[in-house]
């Protein structure tokens, strides 16, 4: 069974469609509404979420001076029991980062790189794709968060997996197109053959179409689709194409810290609190 701490991992089979942007907006909004939240990192050494929520520089002068240990890399490590029989729980919260908008953040390694090799070493499935699970389960639902979100990498791995694993639910950020189509259609039949062959569930808890431009025809054809294939999983509202929120992320925060929103940026607030707000009953829903 799981514990009172809400899960859910963002993750589609390809780069480059939000999910980063999703976590941090979401792991926002959540906050706004109450929720204590903790964002994970495991999309790749390149600490994207870090870098959106503005405090990857800090983070990466630790790195370089050989301070950033243990880290999110450690905890799927054989050594993390030992690590953590010797520091208690500092160990956890000694990953631990806060941020400037709420939400705290176990940020990415560069330990993550060979991350995958080293879990496919693992001959039993069980104990490769549960490790993070157990790390969740043990160690950072005692420190009393409400809701922990993942960001996944962009492809299917054995991180990805055991992302997957702990959580068991799944956001899906989609932009116009067919492949994020296709892509997503892909996702609800792999979701279904993991839990089959594992014996989990794992569910589809929330598809959030985002950049959409309503001006444009293929756009609003793509809304359709997604509402019409993905009816109990669907966002209340899709998140408008907004500059405000690329700025924002190459500054370092997200849309909800900006001191003069345009329209869309107001939009898109609005999108991810409603968003967030479906996501948190649906998986309080689960949790019952």
């Amino acid at each position: 069974m799981m514990g009172d701490t809400l899960r859910a991992a963002a993750f589609l089979d390809k780069g480059g469609v939000g999910k980063t942007t999703t976590v941090a907006h979401l792991g926002v909004a959540l906050q706004e509404q109450g929720l204590e939240v903790l964002l994970i990192d495991l999309a790749g050494k390149q600490g994207d979420l870090s870098k959106h929520l503005g405090i990857w520089s800090g983070y990466q002068d630790e790195i370089e001076d050989d301070d950033a240990w243990p880290n999110i890399s450690t905890v799927f490590d054989d050594s993390w029991s030992t690590i953590t029989k010797k520091l208690g729980e500092a160990a956890t919260t000694g990953l631990v980062i806060e941020t400037g908008e709420g939400p705290d953040l176990i940020p990415a390694h560069p330990g993550l790189d060979t991350l995958d090799a080293e879990l496919g070493n693992i001959d039993d499935a069980q104990e490769r794709y549960n490790r993070l699970r157990n790390f969740l389960d043990e160690h950072v639902d005692p420190l009393g968060y409400d809701a922990v979100l993942i960001d996944l990498p962009g492809l299917s791995n054995n991180v990805t997996y055991n992302g997957l694993w702990a959580a068991r639910n799944v956001i899906v950020p989609v932009e116009p197109g067919s492949f994020e189509d296709e892509q997503a259609d892909a996702l609800q039949i792999d979701l279904k053959r993991i839990g089959e062959n594992f014996n989990i569930g794992i569910d589809l808890a929330l598809v959030l179409p985002n950049k959409i431009d309503t001006r444009r025809t293929l756009d609003r054809e793509y809304l359709e689709t997604f509402e019409t294939k993905f009816p109990d999983a669907i966002a209340p509202e899709h998140v408008p194409y907004s500059q405000d929120i690329r700025n924002a992320t190459e500054s370092g925060q997200t849309a909800f810290s900006l001191e003069d929103p345009s329209t869309t940026a107001d939009q898109a607030q609005a999108s991810y609190l409603s968003a967030s707000a479906a996501l948190l009953d649906r998986l309080s829903d689960k949790n019952e």
